[in-house]
């Protein structure tokens, strides 16, 4: 009891002496656990929102056979799955992509109408194998029957008439009822005979519903299956779809977890920093402390307790904050934080708490291990020599070999693979970095100071120079949390500085055609033959270069890739696709085709390599002719000629063109003449844009995708500026019996002002120069190691000039001005009064 009543007297007298620092170190902490646990717990929810509506599309089979692409393959084989053992139940289903879509008025661009899931089903087979896909009612002729949510996104009820668009035909329904088992997305279902009769689906089926025979084991019935699929037939269980859920946003959810966790750590650095200033302004009462019996061991696990209880407050603070985020998350930017991947889950928040025990754990442990080195220094002060003087500016020389041992290792970690799919050692890597940049601080502030003339200085000046080269180690102090917040904010910034420069210059690159048209949602069909004539022969077109694009689902655990057939010239594929590197040969009599960059790192495709493709109902033999650079396709994309596709699987449709008009032509009524020109049947589809408009709307998706890093840049930022208040605050009111002393040989107020003015600068000079290089450093591991592994896509680096240029005349002036408001309140004192302890 002896030791803890002085040890809590001390806790508490320090906090109420100094809450500014104990406000800042408990914020550090509260906003890495608030990003860390809000990015979690929204991404959380709205996976299991997606998962819950797949499941709704799925209506709970027990297993599932898909068709390679949307066009389905053969009906025929829906007897033959009926009869195989263990397949107690087989239901026939037509799944097609839909819209009901509105023509828009000429010269404008239409919206392409709500998109939703349409459902061909027999509902006799539907009621044994997924009752919950069953409607309200027994439909009829022409019947439709929405979801809830279909209902709502399409502004319809009950007994209304429904237009319905889909694989390049359209058809009117009526809203016969809704289907009670299917609340968590929008869907449509309609008979099966009418769905392959209204959109050109006779004798195809896009999949086939499982029900297995009870204590039948779904890995022997799954051999059985796979053993007469035709090819590109892939078999999915309720695991492997959830897998492919999580793999839509596992690279994007994560990747900002650890953002956070790095901020996080950044946060640390500032209790460092912190702790490191409480405790040398205590050094005498810790070692009056010591005198009278306090053990080392005790008054190290004082300074780690004190730490404790910061992140404890941090902790719970953060927890509270990152709800909040969350909450606004949910509603500024929706499940997916921005990225589009799970842009149609529609979540409601959750609160978790196991996820809120690990990420405030973390808070916590960040703070006690970020005050061990303070305490331990403490412990390790003589007290017979610290109650004489406390003054340090005996400062030790420093050692730079721990931190470069542990760049050195950083740099190494930087080098190896991903872990389980993720770059968990390229962040590693950069915790490595950030770690043993602030380990040789000491060495690089000394190294920066000794590179300042010292010749013909004003003495304030002279004054300032010889301290900070003096003591380099309470410099480090000062520059830890400085350096930590900026080295951060830079390397997100220079990483999306140059990947929004990298999509912008591909954007201009794909973009070169005057107007572009999409048809949304038209998988299964788009544009005929009669249909692409008419629309090329229309006045005032000088071109049209009409592309088919469709997924193509390779595996059932991953996302489909896209497959898209242009008129691409083998010989110069770089004049419509953004080549990466040089291309091979083809053989003769090959087909090529040309891989996206994510396509290549997902599947290990290299120019020269043979692949088979499932087109057609067979494997068709390709041959990898390049590498092409794709930031709108994540999961992979093939490009090939249009003439191999429709030769492979006999589908001539089109649903893109890229359209160049005569010269000084009116946009907009050439894209008035063209719509007039569509189909009825997929006018309702159409989507037309210019590569202005484009590129305009691509890097608006961009920038709402990184909200969530421009708000970790902002913070890191203020959190910097703050700790630099701090710090310096507390550093400077610490050294008022030096500023006396000074004044009794004789300088004035003006000169230690000018002199702590000077030191400011010298500090915030240091501070950025070595925040801003590591941060540059820091952000070649995010550009050339985390996104290649988490995203498969590369990016070439620019530096944003005119941020870093702000941000370090930031720094200095916030460190110059603080120490200057600071030194106001510490010269302030009577001379005599401020050396008096000395007499």
């Amino acid at each position: 009891m002896i030791a803890l009543t002085p040890a809590r007297w001390l806790l508490i007298g320090e906090w109420r002496a100094h809450p500014g620092r104990l406000i800042i170190a408990v914020l550090a902490i509260a906003v890495g656990v608030a990003l860390g646990f809000a990015v979690h717990l929204v991404n959380q929810t709205a996976l299991d929102s997606f998962g819950r509506a797949l499941r709704s599309v799925n209506g709970g089979a027990d297993l599932q056979v898909h068709a390679a692409t949307a066009t389905g393959f053969d009906e025929g084989l829906y007897p033959q799955i009926a009869g195989v053992a263990g397949v107690a139940s087989t239901s026939p289903v037509i799944e097609l992509a839909a819209s009901s879509g509105t023509i828009a008025p000429p010269g404008t661009r239409s919206n392409g109408g709500s998109r939703f899931t349409l459902l061909g089903l027999d509902l006799l087979r539907a009621a044994v194998v997924t009752p919950g896909l069953l409607p309200s009612a027994a439909p009829g002729v022409d019947s439709v029957f929405l979801s809830g949510p279909a209902l709502i996104a399409l502004n319809r009820h009950i007994g209304q008439r429904l237009t319905i668009d889909a694989a390049g035909r359209s058809h009117t329904f009526t809203i016969s009822g809704t289907i009670p088992g299917a609340d968590d997305t929008a869907l449509a279902i309609i008979d099966i005979a009418d769905a392959q009769w209204r959109f050109g689906q006779l004798g195809r089926l896009q999949r086939l519903d499982l029900r297995l025979a009870p204590g039948a084991d779904p890995a022997v019935v799954s051999t059985a299956l796979a053993a007469i699929l035709p090819v590109g037939g892939s078999i999915e269980t309720p695991a492997s779809a959830a897998g492919r859920t999580d793999s839509l946003s596992r690279a994007y959810r994560v990747n900002l977890e650890m953002l956070a966790m790095v901020a996080l750590l950044t946060g640390g650095f500032l209790v460092y920093s912190a702790q490191s200033l409480a405790v040398a302004r205590r050094a005498p009462h810790f070692a009056l402390l010591r005198v009278l019996g306090l053990k080392a061991s005790a008054l190290t696990g004082q300074v780690v307790a004190e730490g404790a209880l910061l992140g404890v407050a941090g902790a719970a603070f953060g927890l509270a904050l990152g709800y909040g985020l969350a909450v606004l998350t949910l509603r500024l930017l929706g499940g997916d934080l921005g990225s589009g991947m799970l842009r149609d889950a529609a979540p409601e928040l959750h609160f978790s708490l196991p996820a809120a025990i690990a990420f405030g754990g973390i808070g916590i442990v960040v703070a006690m291990a970020s005050s061990l080195v303070p305490a331990r220094a403490a412990a390790r002060a003589r007290p017979a020599i610290t109650l004489k003087s406390s003054d340090n500016a005996g400062d030790q020389r420093p050692d730079a070999q721990l931190g470069v041992t542990v760049i050195i290792i950083g740099g190494i970690a930087a080098l190896g693979p991903p872990l389980w799919g993720l770059p968990l050692l390229g962040y590693a890597a950069m915790a490595l970095l950030l770690a043993g940049g602030i380990a040789i601080m000491p060495w690089v502030a000394r190294a920066l100071l000794g590179l300042v003339p010292a010749r013909r200085l004003a003495p304030p000046l002279d004054l300032a120079l010889k301290r900070l080269r003096g003591a380099p180690g309470q410099a480090a102090v000062a520059l830890c949390g400085i350096v930590a917040s900026t080295a951060l904010m830079v390397a997100m910034a220079v990483m999306v500085t140059s990947f929004r420069g990298s999509v912008d210059s591909w954007l201009t690159q794909i973009l070169p055609s005057d107007i572009y048209l999409h048809l949304e949602g038209a998988d299964a069909g788009g544009l005929d033959a009669a249909a692409q004539a008419r629309l090329a022969a229309t006045p005032g077109i000088v071109s049209m270069r009409f592309v088919r694009q469709m997924p193509l689902r390779l595996a059932a655990d991953k996302p489909p890739v896209l497959l898209s057939g242009q008129p691409i010239d083998a010989g110069n594929p770089a004049a419509h696709l953004a080549m990466i590197g040089g291309t091979v040969a083809v053989p003769v009599g090959a087909t090529p085709v040309w891989v996206s960059e994510p396509m290549g790192w997902l599947y290990g495709l290299k120019p020269g390599d043979q692949i088979s493709l499932p087109l057609g109902g067979a494997a068709r033999p390709v041959f990898v002719a390049g590498v092409w650079r794709d930031y709108a396709r994540q999961f992979g994309a093939i490009a090939m000629r249009d003439t191999d596709l429709a030769r492979l699987t006999g589908d001539a449709t089109k649903t893109e063109a890229a359209i160049d008009v005569a010269p000084r032509a009116d946009i907009p009524r050439s894209i008035a003449a063209l719509r007039q020109r569509l189909p009825v049947a997929v006018a309702g589809q159409a989507m037309f844009g210019q590569p202005r408009q484009m590129r305009a709307m691509a890097l608006t998706i961009f920038d709402r995708s990184f909200a969530i890093t421009y708000a970790l840049e902002a913070i890191a930022i203020i959190i910097g500026l703050i700790g630099i208040a701090a710090t310096f605050s507390a550093q400077v009111l610490a050294r008022t019996r030096e500023f006396g002393m000074l004044r009794h040989i004789g300088v004035t107020r003006r000169q230690i002002m000018t002199m702590l003015a000077a030191e400011g600068a010298l500090l915030g000079t240091v501070g950025s120069i070595a925040g801003i290089t590591l941060g540059v450093v820091m952000s070649q591991v995010l550009i050339d190691v985390i996104n290649p592994q988490s995203f498969h896509w590369t990016m070439d680096t620019s530096l944003p000039w005119g941020l870093l240029g702000l941000l370090a005349v930031a720094l200095v002036a916030a460190a110059a001005g603080t120490a200057v408001l600071a030194g106001r309140q510490a010269v302030s004192a009577h001379a005599v009064r401020a050396v008096r302890d000395d007499w």
